[in-house]
């Protein structure tokens, strides 16, 4: 399938490993110049050297807002402007409802929702003036529902959601979609360091995850790839989950 991504410009965040880096892998197999970052250099080198020619790193943290309302203006200087932005801005500490300090909620807070807005902020004019643009955010299946010792994941991913819904309405006349997609349970680092190992977070998954494994990283980039192409020029303002059937919710 023709995905009309060869040529386009991508902003991948939290691209240096997991399901960033899988997402930026997909982007650049179907054409699109990434630009891949994250706050670690070594590893974005890393990813670079992987994905090939058509990927070009830029070191930002998430929790650096200054840094991040800049960054979008550094790739169009270097790759040209943004024309797809995905919002892959981290995942916060565990903790139950009153378990986290103001501290690490004003953390969630950067990275969930003010890093996504501000970067949004940014390209959304350019994607207005060419009339086409893609944002996809990177989120979780807690949106649909809260999950244990994840309180701020399940709150702050709400609000990114409410924002980006909100703009998805005032833009989808001009060519330009706002999804977000939804995260199950993934082979990634962050799932082995919360569950133990990998080992132990398949073996969970064999279980509880009615397709009895993890996803790959690979399945969660081939499908933002999609929401990115001309093909899915009509969804948007949408959360759409990729669990293996996780969820119990019917909506």
């Amino acid at each position: 399938m023709e995905l009309g991504l060869d040529g386009r410009v991508a902003l991948v965040m939290g691209a240096s490993r997991g399901i960033g880096r899988a997402i930026a892998v997909a982007l650049a197999r179907e054409g699109a110049r990434v630009a891949i970052s994250s706050r670690s250099s070594e590893r974005l080198e890393g990813a670079a050297l992987e994905i090939g020619e058509r990927a070009t790193p830029f070191a930002a943290d998430t929790s650096d807002l200054e840094r991040l309302a800049s960054l979008p203006a550094e790739v169009s200087a270097a790759l040209g402007p943004v024309e797809i932005l995905v919002a892959n801005t981290g995942g916060p500490p565990l903790g139950g409802a009153l378990d986290n300090d103001a501290g690490e909620w004003d953390g969630a807070y950067r990275s969930l929702v003010l890093a996504p807005k501000l970067l949004a902020e940014a390209v959304v004019p350019g994607m207005r003036e060419r009339r086409w643009g893609r944002i996809v955010n990177v989120g979780s299946s807690s949106t649909r529902e809260p999950l244990p010792f994840l309180n701020l994941s399940n709150t702050h991913r709400m609000a990114a959601v409410g924002f980006l819904k909100t703009l998805s309405r005032e833009v989808a006349s001009e060519g330009i979609t706002v999804n977000t997609v939804a995260s199950g349970r993934f082979a990634t680092d962050r799932l082995a360091e919360r569950e133990g190992s990998l080992a132990a977070a398949e073996e969970a998954a064999s279980t509880e995850v009615p397709a009895a494994r993890l996803g790959r990283p690979e399945e969660y980039g081939d499908l933002v790839a999609f929401l990115c192409s001309e093909r899915a020029a009509y969804i948007t303002g949408t959360v759409i989950p990729i669990d293996g059937g996780l969820l119990r919710s019917a909506f």
